[in-house]
C-alpha cells in the first residue's frame, strides 16, 4: 500500500507531464516533400554548390557515359553532364512554375474578388468567362497562348498562368460570398466602419486565407505542364539545360542509353509530387483550423 508521506504533491493548476499536450511532429512524406523543396530552392540560387560542371559544355570524348564516379548521372549524347544539366534545370522550372502560378494568382484573385460582389450581372459574365477558359484543358489553352506569343521561357510562363485564372478565381469568388455574409463583417458596417475599413481589415484577409494552399498544389501542376510544352517543343530551345527540353533531347537515344532522360523525369515527378504532398498538409491544416 501506498503512505500518504509517498504521495507527491503537484502545485495547484498543474497537471501530469503524461497528460500534457504534444505536438504531432509532420508525417515522413511531408518531410521529405519540405526537404526536397528545400534542395530545389537550393539548386535555384546556388546550383554550382550541387553540380559544379558546366551544364552546356560538351565532351565528346565522353559521350554517353554510365553514370559513375565523375558523372554521378552520366552523360548525354553531347558529352554534357547530366547532373549538372539537372540541377541547373531547376532554375527555369521553378521560374515558370512559381511564374505561372503568380499570375494566376493575381488575376484570379481580382476577378474573383470582383465577381463575389453583389453585382449580380458582373458575377454571371465573369462566371460565364472562367466556365469558357475552364472547358479547355489546361495544357492546351497553354498550347494556344505560346502559338501566339511564340515560344519562350516567360510566355510559357504566361500562358500557364492564364490557363490556371479560373482556378483560383472560383475559389476567392466563393470566399467572398461567405465572408461577405458572415456576422463579424456585418458588425463591422454597424458599428460606424467605412468600406474600404471592411475590405482590408475583415474582408480580403479572411478570403486570402485559402490561396496559399491553392497555390502550393498549383505549382506542381503548372511545372509539370511547363515540362510538357518544353516537351512539344514550345518552350526554351535548345541548348537550355529545361527539364522538357532535356526529356525531348534524350528521345533519340533512349534505346541505348537511359539516364538522359530518366534523371531529369524523375526531377519533374518527384516536384510535381512534393509540392501535391505539401499542398494537401497545408489544406488538412487549414481546415483543422476552421473545424
Amino acid at each position: 500500500m501506498t503512505s500518504a508521506s509517498d504521495t507527491v504533491a503537484l502545485p495547484a493548476g498543474s497537471a501530469p507531464a503524461s497528460s500534457a499536450p504534444r505536438r504531432r511532429l509532420p508525417p515522413l512524406a511531408v518531410l521529405l516533400s519540405a526537404l526536397f523543396v528545400a534542395l530545389l530552392v537550393i539548386a535555384t540560387v546556388a546550383p554550382r554548390w550541387l553540380a559544379p560542371l558546366d551544364p552546356l559544355e560538351g565532351d565528346f570524348l565522353a559521350v554517353l557515359q554510365p553514370p559513375g564516379v565523375e558523372h554521378p548521372f552520366g552523360t548525354d549524347r553531347l558529352g554534357r553532364d547530366v547532373l549538372s544539366r539537372t540541377v541547373h534545370g531547376a532554375r527555369y522550372s521553378l521560374f515558370i512554375g512559381i511564374g505561372g502560378t503568380a499570375i494566376s494568382v493575381l488575376a484570379g484573385v481580382l476577378l474573383g474578388l470582383v465577381a463575389g460582389q453583389k453585382q449580380w450581372l458582373l458575377d454571371e459574365g465573369l462566371s460565364r468567362l472562367f466556365d469558357v477558359i475552364s472547358s479547355f484543358p489546361g495544357v492546351l489553352l497553354a498550347m494556344l497562348v505560346v502559338v501566339f506569343l511564340g515560344p519562350g521561357l516567360a510566355n510559357i510562363a504566361l500562358a500557364v498562368g492564364i490557363a490556371g485564372i479560373p482556378k483560383f478565381a472560383r475559389v476567392v469568388r466563393a470566399q467572398t460570398r461567405i465572408v461577405r455574409q458572415a456576422d463579424y463583417v456585418t458588425h463591422a458596417y454597424i458599428y460606424g466602419r467605412s468600406r474600404a475599413q471592411v475590405f482590408f481589415g475583415h474582408l480580403l484577409p479572411n478570403v486570402l486565407v485559402a490561396v496559399p494552399v491553392t497555390a502550393t498544389v498549383y505549382v506542381g501542376s503548372t511545372v509539370l505542364a511547363a515540362s510538357g510544352l518544353s516537351f512539344l517543343g514550345l518552350g526554351p530551345q535548345p541548348p537550355t539545360p529545361e527539364w522538357g527540353v532535356m526529356l525531348a533531347e534524350s528521345r533519340d537515344v533512349l534505346r541505348v542509353a537511359w539516364w538522359p532522360g530518366v534523371f531529369p523525369g524523375a526531377a519533374i515527378t518527384l516536384t510535381v509530387i512534393s509540392f501535391t504532398v505539401l499542398g494537401h498538409h497545408l489544406q488538412r491544416r487549414f481546415e483543422g483550423r476552421l473545424a
